[in-house]
């Protein structure tokens, strides 16, 4: 663990952009902040360790569908010339979680935190995630919850709902409690690009947008701003906006 504990975040807005690109761009920020870890965990004096940095990115993807580790192909319903047809990418990634589709009104927000600055429990950071979409889709008006079993969150969530739609999906990956990937949530989201895919390898429930339910069309930035007043409450940060892309 880091000498010093460090619960600011560093808020990065990338627009829309490539999902391979953004990939990468956290993998980088994810392996020095892991290998600062290490390094600290080699270090016998305090006054030699490196304090770790978090950071919230967000940003919008255009259309890509993303395979977990623990997903099935088989629940990707386009082959490569549908997937040429749609315009849409296709990667195979380390989160967990099965298949997923990011696109354009969607809004993707990709903490990555040092869990040692803040507590140590994945369950827990996954559920304080739905806790900070739950309050920020309650600002729109949007009721919404979690089933249980399930990770992420729901519109008609209630036990016996006869119509559960999902509008936010999950799902991360963590090294030495650093977590990268995160949260999709469902603005203005193209809903018909879920029809190619079983989403989240669930095929018995339907999906939803928050333009969808409100039945007008959402201001991507409000939704940005609500989720990152949140996030940075639920988990008790200090946010600090960047100007780097």
């Amino acid at each position: 663990m880091s000498f010093h504990i460090n619960k600011t975040v560093e808020v990065i807005n990338l627009g829309t952009d490539d999902y391979k690109r953004v990939w990468d761009y956290q993998e980088s920020i994810f392996k020095r902040t892991v290998d600062q870890k290490i390094h600290n965990r080699k270090t016998e004096y305090p006054k030699d360790q490196i304090t770790t940095n978090n950071y919230l990115i967000l940003c919008e993807h255009p259309h890509v569908y993303t395979l977990g580790k623990s997903g099935s192909i088989d629940n990707l319903l386009l082959d490569d010339q549908g997937l040429k047809d749609h315009y849409a990418q296709f990667y195979r990634i380390n989160r967990g979680g099965d298949i997923t589709y990011h696109g354009p009104g969607q809004l993707v927000a990709y903490p990555i935190l040092d869990l040692d600055h803040f507590f140590t429990d994945i369950h827990k950071y996954l559920r304080y995630l739905e806790e900070a979409v739950i309050l920020t889709l309650a600002d729109f008006g949007l009721s919404a919850g979690r089933i249980d079993g399930l990770t992420g969150v729901w519109i008609d969530f209630e036990e016996g709902a006869e119509d559960p739609r999902k509008i936010c999906a999950m799902g991360v990956k963590s090294s030495r409690w650093v977590t990268m990937h995160g949260l999709a949530l469902n603005v203005n989201t193209d809903l018909s690009y879920f029809g190619h895919i079983v989403p989240c390898g669930i095929d018995d429930k339907a999906v939803t947008s928050m333009n969808k339910e409100l039945g007008r069309h959402v201001e991507m930035s409000e939704v940005q701003d609500k989720l990152t007043q949140h996030i940075a409450e639920v988990f008790e940060m200090d946010i600090t906006i960047s100007n780097e892309v």
